[in-house]
């Protein structure tokens, strides 16, 4: 597990969305009300960026083909086995950090 530092200007305000570029991946980054979700920045159907998704509540809708993802599971709703990696965060007083996971994804490219 890799912990690696956001940026502070890389950081979302609260009701905002960005997008992060760390080790080889492409991070969507969201501010709902103060808390920050991170996930794959990558639909697993064919790839469409979801930081440019429909967001309603905490349900990002991929702007290709209308999946929806939980931001805090990176499930698709009702389901256990579908959906986008999702990354832990960590605050140390104004810092924020990213937990990368050493091991692939069932989603990632072999």
């Amino acid at each position: 597990m890799s912990r690696v530092e956001i940026p502070p200007g890389q950081l979302p305000v609260p009701g905002a969305r960005g997008r992060l570029r760390c080790e080889g991946r492409d991070i969507a980054l969201f501010n709902l009300d103060g808390t920050l979700y991170a996930i794959d920045d990558s639909c697993p159907h064919q790839g469409a960026s979801l930081s440019s998704g429909t967001l309603n509540g905490r349900l990002i809708q991929c702007r290709a083909h209308n999946l929806r993802f939980d931001l805090a599971t990176g499930l698709m709703p009702g389901t256990s086995d579908f959906g986008v990696r999702r990354y832990d965060i960590e605050c140390e007083g104004e810092r924020v950090f990213l937990l990368v996971p050493d091991a692939p994804h069932k989603g990632d490219p072999a």
